[in-house]
């Protein structure tokens, strides 16, 4: 029988936040410094991969979040009721740690966010990011997700899309 290279699980106070090392230092300060609050005041949820049951390979977070009905492509909003907003899930954070890069691991992670969000018994119609730089645009343009017209690192995928696949 072969094990599962990680395990996905909500963040908790045995995981050993401290070692863990991105390429992005914001995000290593977040999670070291910042996540357990935000869990605790319920303005997001992160979820951790880990490796061998202890090690944290990668993280993500989310929240709730609301999409301007203006800001999405004419083609989309226009399938939409005319509210000025539509409820969505924001994927704040994706980091995965220098020694578990190029395994696939951040498309793992995503897939893990979006299966959550789609999963969800609350509606919302999109998950939504906000790239950091063109190449983690790139990155979320790869696996589907579509650029608001008018901020090209604000992308979203709607939900309706993983659900289907």
């Amino acid at each position: 029988m072969s094990q599962a290279p990680f395990q996905l699980a909500p963040l908790d106070a045995a995981h050993d936040r401290s070692v863990f090392r991105s390429d992005s230092e914001p995000l290593n300060r977040y999670f070291r410094e910042q996540v357990g609050q935000d869990i605790r005041r319920r303005v997001a949820a992160c979820f951790v991969a880990l490796a061998n049951g202890q090690k944290i390979a990668g993280y993500y977070t989310l929240a709730s979040a609301s999409l301007l009905l203006t800001d999405l492509p004419a083609s989309t909003g226009k399938k939409l009721p005319r509210y000025p907003t539509v409820p969505a899930v924001r994927m704040g954070r994706l980091a995965v740690d220098q020694a578990f890069k190029g395994q696939g691991l951040g498309g793992a992670l995503l897939a893990d966010a979006l299966d959550r969000a789609a999963r969800s018994e609350i509606a919302a119609f999109a998950l939504l990011v906000d790239a950091k730089d063109e190449r983690a645009a790139a990155f979320y343009l790869h696996h589907g997700f579509m650029a608001s017209p008018d901020s090209p690192l604000t992308l979203f995928l709607p939900l309706a899309t993983v659900r289907r696949s």
